[in-house]
């Protein structure tokens, strides 16, 4: 007998229930992975030689057991059952919207051959996580608490003796890319490298460092965390038993990923929520055609060229690497939104185009949360300065100069206001489009048109 793994959102060997839930089916195992053409439409370079990268290093993990097909899942998968002969195909349990009614097109073309799903990508199961009324959580506070009370499981066991199914050919992934544009090491021992790397040199200062982009400060365990290198259930277990678990910075690392899991859970039972604005009442937004009028201003922003040095050296970091730091994607989300007045959708777009970390709950949710239209209670007034908070977390500038070369003649926090200096933009760097302080009174402007 054989049991395929069709891999997902979890490419690792160690704290995988579905490996174990395969191996104990009896008989070997085959690691599949299916390059859906539909996911990867939207995937741009980087996303996509990442996952090249986070590909073969699984595969080093099967010991060269990993099988790749090219394709639509419903078709590939049948085809490899009768194929290998397996009687029973292994997943982790997807949540997102396509994710679900991929696997039910799946289950169906499979016919008597069950999919058995084990696991999620998540500590606590996407739904798990409920009011005392059975309802589900809207707001991120009462959510954690909860979330925290319910627990977890301890991380999974690697099967004893797991045999792997061999002799089956690999297709080649339908895409070539530069491997350097992973940027970053990828894979399961690259994820446990950087965590503990993490553990020891960031974790107790996390709280006070984390908004600093400056700084190398944060754990940048989203990628792993996206293509499933790790598992959150490790790396709770891992915080729960160090030294430093009881520090506040631990405390705020959890947070981060319960905000994970909050948006995960929202879009389970909200699944609409992932194109469409969570909270109905501002439905009647104006807002400029990202294609039309605001052509010109939204290529600006996508490229690095808005005239604000705080955003340009994030979207610049986008493009360059395929990650922006938090606090940034807050500010150039906020730019996109309440100065160029675009919806949030064309923005969220654009990011998991680009983020090799792009995961469609906590990007979309994140983009409601600047937007208004998500899970805060009120804040649409939440309008990002782009200079004072680039002279607030970039205080000495280094962040800029380092995405900016236009502006590396300028000293310290200067760089975020170079119209003020003499030759601030006597390198190329251009002009500001909008003004802030304009944007900023038409913004609330249009949020009262829509409420009334």
């Amino acid at each position: 007998m054989t049991a395929l793994l069709w891999l997902r959102r979890d490419l690792r060997l160690h704290d995988l229930p579905a490996l174990l839930a395969a191996h104990e089916a009896g008989g070997g195992v085959l690691p599949v992975f299916v390059a859906d053409p539909t996911l990867l439409a939207s995937a741009g370079p980087v996303r996509r030689a990442y996952l090249t990268a986070a590909l073969d290093a699984a595969n080093a993990s099967y010991d060269g057991a990993l099988v790749v097909r090219a394709g639509r899942p419903e078709t590939e998968l049948p085809a490899l059952v009768r194929e290998v002969g397996a009687t029973s195909v292994h997943v982790s349990r997807e949540s997102t919207p396509y994710g679900r009614r991929r696997d039910r097109r799946v289950e169906r073309a499979l016919g008597d051959v069950p999919l058995v799903a084990t696991g999620t990508p998540y500590a606590v199961g996407p739904g798990l996580v409920r009011k005392a009324d059975g309802e589900p959580f809207q707001v991120f506070t009462p959510f954690s608490r909860a979330w925290r009370e319910h627990g977890w499981p301890s991380p999974a066991p690697l099967p004893e003796h797991l045999a792997w199914h061999r002799r089956v050919e690999s297709a080649r992934l339908p895409w070539a890319e530069d491997p350097a544009l992973a940027v970053v090491p990828s894979g399961e021992a690259a994820a446990r490298a950087r965590w503990e790397e993490f553990l020891e040199e960031d974790l107790a200062d996390y709280d006070r460092n984390r908004d600093r982009p400056d700084l190398d400060a944060t754990s940048q365990m989203s990628v792993y965390l996206k293509y499933g290198a790790i598992h959150p259930r490790t790396m709770l277990a891992d915080l729960a038993a160090h030294p430093a678990g009881r520090s506040e910075g631990a405390r705020r690392f959890v947070a981060e990923l319960c905000w994970r899991e909050f948006y995960a859970d929202v879009l389970w039972h909200r699944p609409d929520s992932a194109w469409a604005d969570l909270r109905e009442d501002l439905r009647g937004m104006a807002y400029e055609d990202p294609t039309g009028a605001a052509a010109d201003h939204v290529r600006a922003w996508e490229e690095g060229r808005t005239g604000y040095p705080f955003v340009d050296a994030g979207m610049r970091q986008l493009l360059a690497e395929g990650w922006m730091h938090n606090r940034v994607r807050m500010v150039v989300a906020s730019f996109l939104l309440k100065d160029l007045h675009v919806w949030w959708p064309h923005g969220a777009r654009y990011f998991l185009e680009h983020l090799r970390d792009g995961d469609l709950a906590s990007n979309n949710h994140g983009w409601q949360w600047v937007a208004g239209t998500g899970t805060d209670a009120a804040p649409y007034f939440r309008v990002f300065n782009p200079v004072t908070q680039g002279e607030r977390f970039d205080p000495d500038g280094e962040y800029v100069r380092r995405h900016v070369p236009e502006l590396a003649h300028i000293p310290g926090a200067a760089v975020h206001q170079p119209w003020k200096v003499p030759d601030g933009l006597a390198h190329g760097y251009p002009g500001r489009i909008v003004d802030h302080g304009v944007e900023r009174a038409e913004a609330p402007r249009r949020y009262e048109a829509a409420r009334a």
